[in-house]
Protein backbone atom coordinates (compact mmCIF):
# COMPACT_ATOMS: atom_id res chain seq x y z
CA UNK A 1 0.00 0.00 0.00
CA UNK A 2 1.17 3.24 -1.09
CA UNK A 3 2.07 5.74 1.83
CA UNK A 4 -0.01 8.90 1.64
CA UNK A 5 1.85 11.93 0.31
CA UNK A 6 2.24 14.89 3.31
CA UNK A 7 0.12 17.92 2.68
CA UNK A 8 1.70 20.95 1.58
CA UNK A 9 0.90 24.71 1.62
CA UNK A 10 -0.39 24.16 -2.23
CA UNK A 11 -2.60 21.76 -0.93
CA UNK A 12 -4.26 24.59 1.60
CA UNK A 13 -4.63 27.03 -0.59
CA UNK A 14 -6.39 24.69 -3.05
CA UNK A 15 -8.95 23.44 -0.72
CA UNK A 16 -9.55 26.64 0.72
CA UNK A 17 -9.55 28.73 -2.56
CA UNK A 18 -6.90 31.18 -1.50
CA UNK A 19 -3.25 32.13 -2.79
CA UNK A 20 -0.24 30.38 -1.19
CA UNK A 21 1.02 33.86 -0.35
CA UNK A 22 -2.26 34.14 1.83
CA UNK A 23 -1.73 30.49 3.68
CA UNK A 24 1.62 31.70 4.20
CA UNK A 25 0.69 34.58 5.55
CA UNK A 26 -2.17 33.20 8.22
CA UNK A 27 0.29 30.49 9.55
CA UNK A 28 2.49 33.03 10.51
CA UNK A 29 -0.33 35.37 12.23
CA UNK A 30 -0.09 38.06 9.62
CA UNK A 31 -2.84 40.56 10.70
CA UNK A 32 -3.17 41.70 7.10
CA UNK A 33 -5.85 38.48 6.47
CA UNK A 34 -8.72 39.39 7.07
CA UNK A 35 -11.36 36.81 9.60
CA UNK A 36 -13.27 34.94 7.00
CA UNK A 37 -10.57 33.93 4.96
CA UNK A 38 -8.12 33.20 8.03
CA UNK A 39 -11.22 30.58 9.24
CA UNK A 40 -11.40 28.88 5.39
CA UNK A 41 -7.67 28.66 5.97
CA UNK A 42 -7.30 27.18 9.21
CA UNK A 43 -10.16 24.53 8.71
CA UNK A 44 -8.51 23.42 5.51
CA UNK A 45 -5.51 23.48 7.96
CA UNK A 46 -7.25 20.78 10.23
CA UNK A 47 -8.39 18.91 7.59
CA UNK A 48 -5.66 17.98 6.14
CA UNK A 49 -3.58 18.05 8.82
CA UNK A 50 -0.77 20.27 8.33
CA UNK A 51 1.73 20.12 10.54
CA UNK A 52 4.01 23.74 9.67
CA UNK A 53 7.60 22.77 9.18
CA UNK A 54 9.91 24.27 12.34
CA UNK A 55 13.31 23.97 10.50
CA UNK A 56 12.19 25.64 6.86
CA UNK A 57 10.38 28.33 8.76
CA UNK A 58 13.85 29.03 10.24
CA UNK A 59 16.30 29.11 7.80
CA UNK A 60 13.40 31.57 6.03
CA UNK A 61 14.74 33.93 8.55
CA UNK A 62 18.05 33.81 7.64
CA UNK A 63 19.10 36.31 4.85
CA UNK A 64 19.26 35.16 1.02
CA UNK A 65 22.05 37.81 -0.19
CA UNK A 66 19.76 38.89 -2.85
CA UNK A 67 18.44 42.21 -3.21
CA UNK A 68 15.28 42.54 -5.72
CA UNK A 69 14.70 45.15 -8.25
CA UNK A 70 11.16 45.43 -9.03
CA UNK A 71 10.49 47.45 -11.96
CA UNK A 72 6.88 48.76 -12.70
CA UNK A 73 5.67 48.22 -16.33
CA UNK A 74 5.72 51.44 -18.51
CA UNK A 75 3.80 52.12 -21.56
CA UNK A 76 6.38 51.57 -24.83
CA UNK A 77 5.94 51.25 -28.03
CA UNK A 78 7.81 48.18 -27.72
CA UNK A 79 7.47 44.45 -25.40
CA UNK A 80 9.93 45.65 -23.34
CA UNK A 81 7.10 48.01 -21.21
CA UNK A 82 10.58 49.42 -19.52
CA UNK A 83 11.30 53.57 -19.45
CA UNK A 84 14.47 53.88 -20.33
CA UNK A 85 15.54 56.26 -18.00
CA UNK A 86 15.88 53.66 -15.81
CA UNK A 87 17.58 51.11 -18.18
CA UNK A 88 21.04 52.81 -17.24
CA UNK A 89 20.24 53.40 -13.66
CA UNK A 90 19.85 49.35 -13.75
CA UNK A 91 23.05 48.79 -15.00
CA UNK A 92 24.82 51.00 -12.03
CA UNK A 93 22.33 48.89 -9.55
CA UNK A 94 23.68 45.83 -10.86
CA UNK A 95 27.49 47.11 -10.28
CA UNK A 96 26.80 48.34 -6.86
CA UNK A 97 25.04 44.93 -6.04
CA UNK A 98 28.39 43.36 -7.43
CA UNK A 99 30.59 45.50 -4.70
CA UNK A 100 28.39 44.89 -1.85
CA UNK A 101 28.49 40.75 -2.49
CA UNK A 102 24.80 40.86 -3.31
CA UNK A 103 22.80 39.02 -6.35
CA UNK A 104 20.27 40.96 -7.74
CA UNK A 105 16.90 39.61 -8.37
CA UNK A 106 15.32 41.40 -10.88
CA UNK A 107 11.20 40.71 -10.93
CA UNK A 108 8.76 42.79 -13.48
CA UNK A 109 5.46 43.66 -12.22
CA UNK A 110 2.17 45.92 -12.23
CA UNK A 111 0.61 47.47 -10.30
CA UNK A 112 -2.37 46.41 -10.29
CA UNK A 113 -1.11 43.30 -8.65
CA UNK A 114 -0.96 42.38 -4.77
CA UNK A 115 2.86 42.78 -5.01
CA UNK A 116 2.78 44.43 -2.29
CA UNK A 117 1.40 42.02 0.12
CA UNK A 118 2.62 38.64 -1.86
CA UNK A 119 6.09 39.60 -2.07
CA UNK A 120 7.18 39.19 1.52
CA UNK A 121 6.53 35.52 1.19
CA UNK A 122 8.37 35.07 -1.36
CA UNK A 123 11.87 34.94 0.85
CA UNK A 124 13.81 35.11 -2.20
CA UNK A 125 15.24 38.63 -1.25
CA UNK A 126 16.64 40.59 1.99
CA UNK A 127 15.36 43.88 0.30
CA UNK A 128 13.59 45.62 -2.54
CA UNK A 129 14.19 48.41 -4.53
CA UNK A 130 11.39 49.66 -6.81
CA UNK A 131 11.79 51.60 -9.77
CA UNK A 132 8.91 53.46 -11.79
CA UNK A 133 5.01 53.54 -9.60
CA UNK A 134 2.88 56.07 -11.68
CA UNK A 135 0.24 57.69 -9.71
CA UNK A 136 1.38 58.26 -6.42
CA UNK A 137 -1.40 58.42 -4.20
CA UNK A 138 -2.34 55.26 -5.52
CA UNK A 139 1.03 54.07 -4.79
CA UNK A 140 1.42 55.41 -1.36
CA UNK A 141 -1.21 52.96 0.18
CA UNK A 142 1.49 49.89 -1.17
CA UNK A 143 4.00 51.36 0.68
CA UNK A 144 2.79 51.67 3.79
CA UNK A 145 1.59 48.33 3.69
CA UNK A 146 5.13 47.16 3.24
CA UNK A 147 6.33 49.76 6.27
CA UNK A 148 3.68 47.83 8.37
CA UNK A 149 5.02 44.15 7.24
CA UNK A 150 8.37 45.58 8.44
CA UNK A 151 9.62 45.05 4.88
CA UNK A 152 12.94 46.43 3.99
CA UNK A 153 12.88 49.13 1.11
CA UNK A 154 14.00 51.99 -0.98
CA UNK A 155 12.10 53.71 -4.12
CA UNK A 156 13.78 55.91 -6.69
CA UNK A 157 11.32 58.86 -6.86
CA UNK A 158 10.16 62.39 -4.96
CA UNK A 159 11.84 62.91 -1.51
CA UNK A 160 8.38 63.83 0.37
CA UNK A 161 7.99 65.30 4.23
CA UNK A 162 5.54 62.08 4.70
CA UNK A 163 6.32 59.51 3.11
CA UNK A 164 6.61 55.92 3.90
CA UNK A 165 9.96 54.79 3.53
CA UNK A 166 13.26 55.93 1.73
CA UNK A 167 13.30 57.23 -0.89
CA UNK A 168 16.37 58.32 -3.75
CA UNK A 169 15.19 61.10 -6.27
CA UNK A 170 15.92 64.55 -8.30
CA UNK A 171 15.52 67.82 -7.15
CA UNK A 172 12.48 68.23 -9.74
CA UNK A 173 11.49 71.83 -8.31
CA UNK A 174 15.48 73.30 -9.21
CA UNK A 175 15.71 71.69 -12.16
CA UNK A 176 12.08 72.86 -13.62
CA UNK A 177 13.60 76.54 -12.48
CA UNK A 178 16.60 75.70 -14.43
CA UNK A 179 14.37 75.19 -17.47
CA UNK A 180 12.18 78.38 -17.06
CA UNK A 181 15.08 80.54 -16.74
CA UNK A 182 16.60 79.17 -19.94
CA UNK A 183 13.95 79.61 -21.63
CA UNK A 184 13.06 82.81 -20.37
CA UNK A 185 16.60 84.07 -21.20
CA UNK A 186 15.60 83.53 -24.62
CA UNK A 187 12.94 85.58 -24.72
CA UNK A 188 10.12 83.24 -24.01
CA UNK A 189 7.22 83.54 -21.87
CA UNK A 190 3.83 81.29 -22.93
CA UNK A 191 5.38 78.35 -22.05
CA UNK A 192 3.10 74.94 -22.26
CA UNK A 193 3.61 72.34 -19.69
CA UNK A 194 3.13 69.05 -20.79
CA UNK A 195 2.53 66.34 -17.99
CA UNK A 196 0.27 66.09 -14.79
CA UNK A 197 0.92 69.11 -12.54
CA UNK A 198 -0.61 67.57 -9.55
CA UNK A 199 -0.01 66.00 -5.98
CA UNK A 200 -1.20 62.53 -8.01
CA UNK A 201 2.38 62.76 -9.78
CA UNK A 202 4.73 64.65 -7.50
CA UNK A 203 8.11 64.82 -9.48
CA UNK A 204 6.00 65.86 -12.83
CA UNK A 205 4.69 68.60 -10.33
CA UNK A 206 7.46 69.99 -8.60
CA UNK A 207 8.96 70.56 -12.34
CA UNK A 208 6.32 72.68 -13.30
CA UNK A 209 6.30 74.65 -9.67
CA UNK A 210 9.91 75.41 -10.31
CA UNK A 211 9.06 76.72 -14.14
CA UNK A 212 6.71 78.52 -12.81
CA UNK A 213 8.55 79.58 -9.86
CA UNK A 214 11.24 81.02 -12.67
CA UNK A 215 8.56 82.92 -14.61
CA UNK A 216 7.24 84.84 -11.51
CA UNK A 217 10.63 85.86 -10.66
CA UNK A 218 10.15 87.79 -13.82
CA UNK A 219 6.59 88.91 -13.33
CA UNK A 220 4.94 86.04 -15.17
CA UNK A 221 3.99 82.90 -14.63
CA UNK A 222 2.80 79.21 -16.13
CA UNK A 223 -0.48 79.74 -17.72
CA UNK A 224 -2.82 76.84 -16.93
CA UNK A 225 -4.51 76.91 -20.02
CA UNK A 226 -1.43 75.70 -21.40
CA UNK A 227 -1.06 72.32 -19.47
CA UNK A 228 -2.18 69.13 -20.55
CA UNK A 229 -1.82 66.06 -18.59
CA UNK A 230 0.42 63.27 -19.79
CA UNK A 231 2.52 60.30 -18.75
CA UNK A 232 5.78 59.20 -19.56
CA UNK A 233 5.55 58.15 -23.17
CA UNK A 234 6.16 59.32 -26.80
CA UNK A 235 2.42 58.65 -27.82
CA UNK A 236 0.96 60.71 -24.81
CA UNK A 237 3.44 63.28 -25.65
CA UNK A 238 2.00 63.50 -29.19
CA UNK A 239 -1.36 63.23 -28.12
CA UNK A 240 -0.77 66.17 -25.48
CA UNK A 241 0.60 68.47 -28.23
CA UNK A 242 -2.06 67.62 -30.52
CA UNK A 243 -4.50 68.68 -27.33
CA UNK A 244 -2.23 71.91 -26.68
CA UNK A 245 -2.40 72.77 -30.30
CA UNK A 246 -6.74 71.94 -30.05
CA UNK A 247 -6.71 74.99 -27.71
CA UNK A 248 -5.77 77.58 -30.34
CA UNK A 249 -3.87 79.49 -28.11
CA UNK A 250 -0.83 81.01 -28.16
CA UNK A 251 2.24 79.58 -26.90
CA UNK A 252 6.28 80.12 -27.94
CA UNK A 253 7.89 77.04 -25.77
CA UNK A 254 7.08 73.47 -24.82
CA UNK A 255 8.24 72.05 -21.51
CA UNK A 256 7.33 68.68 -21.27
CA UNK A 257 8.01 66.53 -17.82
CA UNK A 258 9.74 63.70 -19.47
CA UNK A 259 11.89 63.52 -22.72
CA UNK A 260 9.71 60.59 -24.25
CA UNK A 261 7.23 63.13 -23.73
CA UNK A 262 8.93 66.12 -25.49
CA UNK A 263 10.11 63.72 -28.63
CA UNK A 264 6.41 62.69 -29.01
CA UNK A 265 5.24 66.58 -28.73
CA UNK A 266 8.17 67.26 -31.10
CA UNK A 267 6.24 65.02 -33.78
CA UNK A 268 3.24 66.49 -33.38
CA UNK A 269 4.37 70.06 -33.68
CA UNK A 270 6.11 69.10 -36.72
CA UNK A 271 3.12 67.60 -38.61
CA UNK A 272 1.17 70.95 -37.90
CA UNK A 273 3.68 73.00 -39.45
CA UNK A 274 5.73 74.15 -36.62
CA UNK A 275 9.17 74.49 -37.08
CA UNK A 276 11.18 73.19 -33.54
CA UNK A 277 13.09 75.94 -32.62
CA UNK A 278 12.72 78.56 -34.60
CA UNK A 279 8.72 78.38 -33.84
CA UNK A 280 8.37 76.64 -30.93
CA UNK A 281 11.43 75.80 -28.46
CA UNK A 282 10.78 72.09 -26.60
CA UNK A 283 12.57 71.27 -23.18
CA UNK A 284 12.64 67.75 -22.12
CA UNK A 285 13.58 66.28 -18.16
CA UNK A 286 15.87 62.79 -17.87
CA UNK A 287 18.27 63.68 -21.32
CA UNK A 288 17.81 59.52 -21.96
CA UNK A 289 20.28 58.68 -24.94
CA UNK A 290 17.30 59.28 -27.05
CA UNK A 291 17.38 63.07 -26.73
CA UNK A 292 20.84 64.22 -27.84
CA UNK A 293 19.64 61.87 -31.14
CA UNK A 294 16.02 63.27 -31.38
CA UNK A 295 15.69 66.06 -34.60
CA UNK A 296 16.71 68.15 -33.14
CA UNK A 297 18.76 67.57 -30.07
CA UNK A 298 16.79 67.90 -27.37
CA UNK A 299 17.62 70.77 -24.46
CA UNK A 300 16.45 69.19 -21.09
CA UNK A 301 17.66 68.12 -17.45
CA UNK A 302 20.75 65.86 -16.53
CA UNK A 303 19.32 63.26 -13.91
CA UNK A 304 22.56 61.72 -12.30
CA UNK A 305 21.22 57.90 -12.86
CA UNK A 306 24.98 56.35 -11.96
CA UNK A 307 24.40 57.67 -8.39
CA UNK A 308 21.02 57.23 -8.11
CA UNK A 309 21.77 53.51 -8.53
CA UNK A 310 24.57 53.17 -6.15
CA UNK A 311 22.49 55.46 -3.52
CA UNK A 312 19.49 52.88 -3.74
CA UNK A 313 21.54 50.06 -3.36
CA UNK A 314 23.88 51.49 -0.53
CA UNK A 315 20.58 52.83 1.21
CA UNK A 316 19.07 49.01 0.95
CA UNK A 317 22.57 47.84 2.26
CA UNK A 318 22.28 49.52 5.63
CA UNK A 319 18.68 48.70 5.89
CA UNK A 320 19.16 44.63 5.43
CA UNK A 321 21.98 45.24 7.71
CA UNK A 322 19.53 47.17 10.72
CA UNK A 323 21.16 50.50 10.23
CA UNK A 324 19.39 53.83 9.30
CA UNK A 325 19.38 55.05 5.89
CA UNK A 326 18.04 58.73 4.67
CA UNK A 327 15.94 59.93 1.77
CA UNK A 328 18.29 61.84 -0.38
CA UNK A 329 18.01 64.35 -3.41
CA UNK A 330 20.49 64.84 -6.14
CA UNK A 331 21.26 67.74 -7.71
CA UNK A 332 19.70 68.33 -11.20
CA UNK A 333 21.66 70.27 -14.31
CA UNK A 334 20.54 71.83 -17.25
CA UNK A 335 22.05 70.04 -20.40
CA UNK A 336 21.55 72.79 -23.56
CA UNK A 337 20.89 71.22 -27.39
CA UNK A 338 19.65 72.69 -30.65
CA UNK A 339 15.91 72.25 -29.40
CA UNK A 340 15.31 75.47 -27.71
CA UNK A 341 17.46 77.14 -30.58
CA UNK A 342 20.89 77.45 -28.81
Amino acid sequence: MRKKSKATSIDIAHLAGVSQATVSRVLRGSPLVNAQTRERVEAAVRELNYKVDRHASSLRTQRAGTLALLLFEDPTPDDSHINPFFLSMLGSITRACARHGHDLLVSFQQLSDDWHADYEDSMKADGLILLGYGDYLAYRGKLETLVEQGTRFVRWGAVLDDQPGVSIGCDNLHGGRLVGEHLATLGHRRIAFLGDASSHYPEFYDRYRGCDAALQALGGGMDPALQVDAESSEEAGFAAARTLLARKLPFDAVFAASDLIAIGAMRALTDHGLRVPEDVAVAGFDDIPMARFAQPALTTVYQDTTRAGELLVESLVRLVRGEPAESTTLPASLVVRRSTGT
